[in-house]
């Protein structure tokens, strides 16, 4: 694993010592002497994480990272705080200022590494989304750094094998989250599986269950893999928390548990899996922007160029039947010209409701461009292809279509062409041609007709 790591601290030694411990894991290493320096390489330059002092001239290590979390263009760095300051209102502060994690100088370097390779992981899988959703946001579908609900409490999975700790803990979570705590592991792990929890802390306080089992299995099951976990450890078990940091683990608190840290972890957690949530939402509204017509709700003619090839390969490879039907709306320019564009949006919304309503659910319906729309039958041989089409003409026949802006009622109708797949093999381009030569011939022979091309 590679990574651009920022060392910040007005000592050169503790850079020096540091950076020979970066460049030994072969990390890409930028330092910084004071906050101001540190900001601007973070504002233009990409970094991946930071390691942070706090006692610096200038603005100290707090405000520096208040400042990049309250940057949407820095705010996605990871940011350790390291420092002498042992105190617990120290390590909350930081928590809470928006640091990710708090350790104390002189640090282990294992421990040190682990969290560092960590924290880069769930960054590279944050920028990724983060990469796939800005088209999202530039088209203006939401501002990903904003929450709908900011006050919403989580829902936080507590697993834990002893009641009174269950009870200190719930406690505390109380002012941020909606606790369910079960004694189980197995049993918690179908319980994270089935509902939406924002969060798993795992108390490793088991006395015949080894709780990295847990984690590596929430970490192994698509519905439970995005969940952030935080691990309870007892002190000194440096081993087992550098291997729940290796199996995925989001976080860790050592026994005996500080409440106000729970809080300040728990919730820097809860934040960062709403703000991924919404990333991946962004991401799924992108890709359907990308394959949909935004006017009829059909797929658009991307998703058919890119679709259909798959269908035809399956088609041949199964030895199975394919048709396609190219639908034309009769006269749709006098729409038009005589009521107007909107009324045309009408015409062809009603229009992509009557495909809809006819095609079953294995056909491919799309809107090809304009008035035109391709229907794609799997299994489909060429008699059954023209009673559908058959049938789709009639429906578009048989009632006028309504307009919206007017009282006015459209007596409309459809020519229809239908090719199927051939013996000899087809393109998506051969079949559709096909298909849209029997189109023309519908349309030349007197229009709402369903004509076949010739095998």
């Amino acid at each position: 694993m590679t990574a651009r790591i920022l060392v910040v601290d007005d000592i050169p030694a503790n850079v020096k010592l540091l950076e020979a411990r970066l460049l030994a894991e072969y990390f890409d290493v930028l330092t910084a002497k004071d906050g101001y320096e540190a900001l601007g390489i973070c504002e233009n330059q990409p970094v991946d994480l930071v390691l942070l002092d706090i006692m610096m001239p200038g603005i100290d290590g707090f405000e520096v990272c208040e400042r990049l979390k309250a940057n949407s263009r820095t705010a996605h760095i990871p940011v350790v705080m390291v420092t002498a300051l042992d105190q617990p209102s120290d390590r909350v502060r930081g928590l809470k200022a928006g640091a990710d994690d708090f350790l104390t100088k002189p640090v282990n370097d294992l421990q040190l590494m682990s969290r560092v390779k960590s924290l880069v992981r769930l960054k590279n899988v944050s920028d990724e989304l983060r990469l796939r959703a800005e088209t999202a946001q530039s088209v203006g579908l939401q501002d990903l750094n904003r929450s709908d609900r900011p006050d919403e409490l989580g829902n936080v999975l507590l697993v834990d094998g002893r009641a009174g700790s269950q009870d200190r803990l719930i406690r505390a979570l109380k002012p941020i989250a909606e606790v369910v705590a079960m004694s189980d592991p197995q049993a918690a792990l179908f319980e994270a599986a089935e509902r939406s929890f924002d969060l798993v802390i795992v108390n490793s306080n088991f006395d015949d269950y080894d709780p990295l089992r847990l984690c590596s299995q929430l970490r192994s099951l698509e519905r439970t893999r995005y969940i952030p976990v935080l691990l309870i450890a007892e002190q000194g078990h440096d081993e087992m928390v550098v291997r729940a940091l290796d199996l995925g683990v989001t976080d860790y608190l050592v026994r005996p548990v500080d409440p106000n840290e729970l809080v300040a972890r728990s919730l820097t957690q809860i934040r960062r899996k709403h703000y991924n949530d919404r990333l991946r939402s962004s991401v799924r509204q992108t890709i359907e922007l990308a394959v949909t017509d935004g006017l009829t709700g059909l797929h658009n003619r991307r998703y058919l160029d890119n679709h259909l090839k798959v269908l035809i390969e399956r088609a041949m490879a199964r030895g199975r039947p394919l048709s396609v039907c190219i639908t034309d709306i009769d006269r749709f320019k006098s729409v038009n010209d005589t009521y107007g564009h909107d009324a045309g949006d009408d015409v062809l919304r009603e229009f992509a409701r009557r495909v809809r309503a006819t095609v079953r659910g294995a056909d491919l319906a799309c809107r090809y461009g304009g008035e035109e729309f391709v229907v794609v039958m799997p299994d489909t041989t060429a008699e059954m292809a023209a009673v559908i089409a058959e049938r789709l003409r009639g429906i578009v026949e048989g009632q006028p279509f309504a307009l919206s802006e007017s009282s006015a009622a459209l007596s409309i109708t459809a020519s229809l062409g239908i090719a199927t797949l051939s013996l000899a093999g087809d393109t998506p381009e051969t079949l559709l041609k096909r298909a849209d030569t029997a189109l023309y011939q519908a349309k030349s022979n007197g229009r709402n007709r369903v004509v076949a091309a010739a095998a």
